[in-house]
């Protein structure tokens, strides 16, 4: 069962392509379950903005990014997440000096939010081409 809520927009009109995700928690300060549809390509960058004012999330607010098989995506660069500052992060795979490479996706991404707190939002932006 689905937890909170998401809406998904997709930018696709240039070479670099746009998935946002606008996103609002339930009573638990959880969001899960809300596929964003199929995107192929490689993950460029990804934002995670957080709303402002009486709908900020909780501080050190956590975002994953799951592929089909459950692999997150951003390798858990959105654990504890500021509440006030957006963080736009690059992921990427590889032995991590010499053959990091950007991370390929073609399929299906779920967006997963935890200790965000009750009716709290955000914003995550997906890059690919």
């Amino acid at each position: 069962m689905a937890a909170g809520s998401i809406s998904i927009t997709k930018s696709a009109t240039r070479t670099i392509k746009k998935l946002i995700m606008d996103w609002l928690s339930d009573a638990s300060g959880d969001v899960n379950g809300v596929l964003s549809g199929v995107i192929s390509g490689e993950i460029l960058r990804a934002t995670f903005i957080p709303d402002g004012g009486g709908t900020a999330p909780t501080n050190l607010y956590d975002v994953t990014l799951e592929d089909e098989d459950g692999i997150d995506l951003v390798g858990g660069k959105g654990a504890n997440l500021s509440n006030t500052v957006t963080t736009s992060i690059a992921p990427l795979i590889g032995d991590g000096t010499t053959t990091n490479r950007p991370v390929a996706v073609d399929g299906t991404l779920e967006l997963k939010v935890s200790n965000a707190g009750n009716a709290k939002g955000g914003i995550v932006s997906v890059y690919f081409r």
